[in-house]
Parts: structure tokens; C-alpha cells; sequence
């Protein structure tokens, strides 16, 4: 990645403010004209001084379905209208590139017309934020009710059932392991920043700036293990998967800025592999077989590479900028890269010579890619304001965007698919957009 650039910490005697984002958070426009609705002069009301005046409550689908902003952002009281700002924000949004002028590329754009989710919940209880302008991979769903997410210091626990928010851990003092492994330091950390984040079941990792990884068991009290990856200047733990491996365990893989991949079990904790590329490595996928990883970073090519050997596979070439994203479909042969080019290429297995299909965001960068779990839908997260989910029946020619404000802190479709969350962090609208999957559409819907 481009160098560390992390986001404003808030100072220790201060940990309910929220963190100001580098690239791209709404802040950037505070003093150009129009930002919030309001001109230069700062005097006529803009969206962050309403919540000021009055408290900006929860959205529910009805309210929704009768007219109310599902942000709960109050384009009556403003003076410029929701459809004037999104052009205003489309305008002077700047996508974060490393290439210069990566993301000008033209490119055709995906219909729209999807309509495969449905809006249900937008609560303001929760607050998401980032502390890295690149990496927008912290929150989970681990069951259709239950999301984690990264809160300022605190890994949190959502409940969308008992709309119940608790915390899981918390990084702004100390932290140490409760139980004994090899390699684990049993000192623990302090004020841990966390840049990443994987859950899976009843399994956490949580990686820092400074190659920090944390592990935790959510069945039980504590902390299981704590290290350090690498002790280099430039040790950021890029990105976290969490999967079941051949042997039957589960294991997990860290991404590093310091190039380095590495994969530990999950049961001891001992580091079982360690792989080195020619640039950092900003996020990894193991295919459905267990054969194959994808490995993108600061390159415009990606790699494939062999999960026992580290040997490289294959490539695929034809993003214009480093990669921050990557996922494979359940199908095992098609995968899908996302880059600051501001596209996510979907690529098969059996003929890598060209993407099978390239998909152009809006705004920004392709920051976030999943499938669900069933293979029917793809969902690519944008830096800010659009998450876009595909038909992958209809062969990706097929969209539903879904618009909002704010910067996106990670996007999380539940395990079984009837659920996707969105976290957007905004210095006064953060919160987590919950959306279920439509069952009232029928045959033909499917492929729309």
C-alpha cells in the first residue's frame, strides 16, 4: 500500500470522539463550495450542524417506505436538495490512486436495475470507523443477527435480533493472552491500532499497524494469543481470511506491508507458512479447494499462487493501479480482483487471458469484493457512498446500487446470504445499514 497514512487516533482521554479519515470521508469538502449545503461563508445549515439541533434517530423499512432518508438525513431542512449533493459528490469525490489517472480509463458502465436486497434497518447506536484510508475490511457477519465491527479502540458486537451492542475487545489500554502457545507474547500489546479484521464462527483476528496480530475465541473470556508478525518499519497487517483448511482445522492468513504472506492454525497458533512476494501484500482469498491463493498488492497484476508450495501458479493482468480487494465465487474456477482503477475484474480459472467481465464504480476504488455464499451474488464496496451487488446468473450485466453518504468501513454478508450490512463511518451520520435478501422475486427476477 502507500505508505502508512493512517487516520487521526483520538488522544486517551478523549476516546469517544470519532477519528477523522484521510481519503475521501466528507470532511475533505468542508471548505468548498456547497459541502453540506451550505457556501463558503460556513453560515446556512448544513448536515452536520442539524444533528446538533436535533437527535437523528434510527430508520426503520417502513419509515423508509414512507419517505424518510434511510440515513435519516433531513434534505427538508437543508438547503440543497439530496440529488444536487450527489452530484456535487460525484464531482468532487478524488479517488486515491498510485498510478496517476488509473481510474479515467474508460469503461462501460453495468446496468442498473437489480434489485436483490432490500433496505430493513439503519441504526445510528452503531458507529464505524476506519483507521486506514485503504483498508475497509472491518466488519463480519457471522449469522444473519450478528455483525462485529471495528468502534474507535473496541472490536463490537451488534445484535440485530436484540438490537444489543456490546463490546468484544477493547485496544485503547492493555491487552494480554490468557492462554499459553508458542510464540505468543505474553506481555500482550498497548494501544493497539487495528487495520484489519477477520471473524469466522467463533474466531477472531484482529491485525494492527505494527504487525500486531490478536487472537480470540468468542466462546470464551480473554485473549488466546497475541504476537508480532515482523518488527520492520513498515509492518501493517493489510488483511485477514479466516478458513477451513484440507486437514480439517481452521487456519488463517495475514496479508503485510512488509510483502510477507503468512498462514497459522487457528487451534495452536503456530505460524505454518511464510511466504515472500516482490511488493506488499495487501489482500489475500484461498480458492473453495484449498489449492490456490490470490494475492494482490502493489502491483497492478495479480497472482495466483500454490497454498503448499508458495510457487506461483498464473497471473492475471489488466488492472491499472495496486489491488485491494480479492474473493473467489463457491464455483472454485471464478475469482474477482478490485483495484484503485476503480474497477473489479471478474476472472475464470479456465482462461485467464482476458477478465470475463470489468466492472466500473462510481466514485472510487474497488476497496471491498464478496460473494454470497450460495454463488448468486457478488458484492463490490466502494470507498464511500455506493455498494454495488451483481447477478452473477446474469453474468454480472445486471446491478443493484445501493447510495448512501459516508465512507464504508467494510461490508459483511452473513453466512447463509439473507443479510448484508454495510458500516459507514461520517462524523455525524455513522452508523450500519442492514439489508435482507429479497424472497419475493420470481424466476425471471433472479436473473434481473
Amino acid at each position: 500500500m502507500s505508505g502508512r497514512h493512517p487516520v487521526e487516533q483520538p488522544a486517551d482521554d478523549d476516546m469517544e470522539e470519532e477519528v477523522v479519515v484521510v481519503e475521501g470521508d466528507m470532511a475533505e469538502f468542508e471548505d468548498r463550495e456547497y459541502y453540506h449545503g451550505r457556501a463558503d461563508d460556513g453560515e446556512e445549515m448544513g448536515l452536520d450542524d442539524y444533528d446538533v439541533l436535533t437527535r437523528v434517530t434510527d430508520t426503520s423499512s417502513a419509515q423508509a417506505r414512507k419517505g424518510k432518508d434511510i440515513q435519516g438525513i433531513p434534505w427538508e431542512r437543508l438547503n440543497i436538495t439530496r440529488e444536487s449533493y450527489r452530484l456535487t459528490r460525484l464531482q468532487q469525490y478524488r479517488n486515491y490512486e498510485n498510478v496517476p489517472l488509473s481510474g479515467e480509463a474508460e469503461c462501460k458502465q453495468i446496468e442498473k436495475g437489480g434489485n436483490y436486497y432490500e433496505f430493513f434497518l439503519n441504526t445510528r447506536v452503531v458507529k464505524p470507523t476506519i483507521l486506514h484510508f485503504q483498508l475497509r475490511n472491518l466488519v463480519w457477519a457471522t449469522s444473519k443477527h450478528d455483525v462485529y465491527l471495528m468502534s474507535n479502540y473496541s472490536i463490537m458486537h451488534w445484535s440485530s435480533l436484540s438490537r444489543n451492542l456490546s463490546e468484544v475487545l477493547n485496544f485503547s489500554g492493555h491487552i494480554a493472552p490468557a492462554e499459553k502457545h508458542t510464540g505468543s507474547l505474553l506481555e500482550g500489546f498497548t494501544q493497539t491500532q487495528i487495520s484489519t479484521l477477520a471473524v469466522m464462527d467463533n474466531l477472531l483476528v484482529a491485525g494492527g499497524f505494527q504487525g500486531e496480530l490478536t487472537c480470540k475465541r468468542l466462546d470464551k473470556p480473554g485473549v488466546s494469543f497475541c504476537t508480532r508478525i515482523t518488527y520492520e518499519d513498515n509492518a501493517i497487517t493489510n488483511a485477514i481470511e479466516i478458513y477451513d483448511s484440507l486437514s480439517g482445522g481452521v487456519h488463517f492468513m495475514a496479508s503485510n506491508n512488509d510483502c510477507g504472506v503468512r498462514e497459522f492454525d487457528m487451534e495452536t497458533f503456530q505460524q505454518l507458512s511464510h511466504f515472500s512476494f516482490p511488493w506488499p501484500v495487501n489482500h489475500t482469498s484461498v480458492s473453495p479447494d484449498r489449492n490456490l491463493i490470490t494475492i494482490v498488492g502493489d502491483c497492478p497484476d495479480g497472482l495466483l499462487v500454490d497454498l503448499r508450495s508458495g510457487k506461483n501458479v498464473a497471473s492475471v493482468v489488466g488492472h491499472l493501479d495496486y489491488s485491494f480487494a480479492s474473493a473467489w465465487h463457491p464455483n472454485g474456477y471464478t475469482l474477482a480482483t478490485g483495484n484503485q482503477d476503480k474497477t473489479c475484474r471478474v476472472w475464470d480459472l479456465r482462461n485467464l487471458a482476458l477478465p470475463t467481465a470489468i466492472l466500473k464504480c462510481n466514485m472510487g476504488a474497488a476497496r471491498s469484493v464478496r460473494f454470497s455464499s450460495d454463488g448468486q451474488f457478488m458484492v463490490v464496496a466502494e470507498p464511500a457512498d455506493f455498494v454495488h451487488v451483481y447477478s452473477t446468473k446474469a453474468d454480472y450485466g445486471r446491478r443493484q446500487e445501493i447510495d448512501f453518504f459516508g465512507e464504508i468501513s467494510g461490508v459483511a454478508l452473513s453466512p447463509d446470504e439473507e443479510s448484508l450490512y454495510i458500516g459507514i463511518w461520517d462524523r455525524t451520520y455513522a452508523s450500519l445499514l442492514q439489508y435482507n435478501k429479497r424472497h419475493r422475486y420470481g424466476y425471471l427476477d433472479s436473473f434481473l
